[in-house]
């Protein structure tokens, strides 16, 4: 009887302290006007090709308390992907990237690990055109605190990362594109209404 007993509460605390750890975390929607997506890759060895997609959009579920329990899922529209040139950029997301068929790209990240206090290693799968290849993140938490202007709780983080383009299927004019892809992501997100709304007193 005693046995039992001991059994179901350790099998409670199991239950319940993977619950409070869920419970932790609180929801951001990422703001797409104020995120951007920077990427580069060598043009024939001359230099950096350099492109940008703005509005991303996605959630992130940030733990301040224990920031390894943090995750996020962004979605990228390369449907607004901008090379500089009109011609340029309708080779890259036809040729490459082939956004007929996959007009989003996104990054879902599968495990934090903590640097310091405001630096996180955020590792991860990227897909892109259809294949999916892991990266990690290197992220600086530049605040987490009201906005001066919206007046509503804001998490603000800079990131970046390295991939292999043929590690996701992306393997053309492998003389003219180079195969490392350097990514730079800048992030706003907005505290979830329902929990900005807790906060208020």
């Amino acid at each position: 009887m005693l046995k039992n007993h001991a059994y179901n509460l350790l099998m409670a605390i199991l239950i319940v302290l993977p619950l409070k750890a869920l419970s932790a975390q609180q929801s951001y929607t990422i703001d797409p006007i104020h995120t951007r997506v920077i990427f580069r890759v060598m043009h024939a060895d001359f230099s950096p090709s350099i492109g940008t997609v703005s509005q991303p959009t996605g959630m992130i579920w940030f733990d301040e308390k224990n920031l390894s329990n943090s995750r996020v899922v962004v979605e990228i529209p390369i449907i607004r992907l901008d090379m500089g040139d009109k011609q340029w950029t309708e080779k890259v997301t036809s040729s490459l990237l082939k956004i007929d068929k996959f007009p989003i790209a996104t990054f879902t990240s599968t495990s934090v690990r903590v640097v310091s206090e405001n630096l996180l290693e955020v590792d991860g799968e990227l897909s892109v055109a259809g294949k999916s290849a892991a990266i990690t993140f290197i992220t600086t938490i530049n605040a987490n605190k009201r906005h001066p202007l919206t007046l509503k709780k804001t998490l603000g983080m800079q990131a970046f990362g390295n991939i292999s383009r043929k590690a996701l299927g992306i393997d053309a004019w492998p003389s003219v594109i180079g195969d490392r892809v350097h990514l730079d992501l800048a992030i706003e997100a907005t505290l979830s209404p329902h929990q900005q709304a807790s906060k208020e007193p």
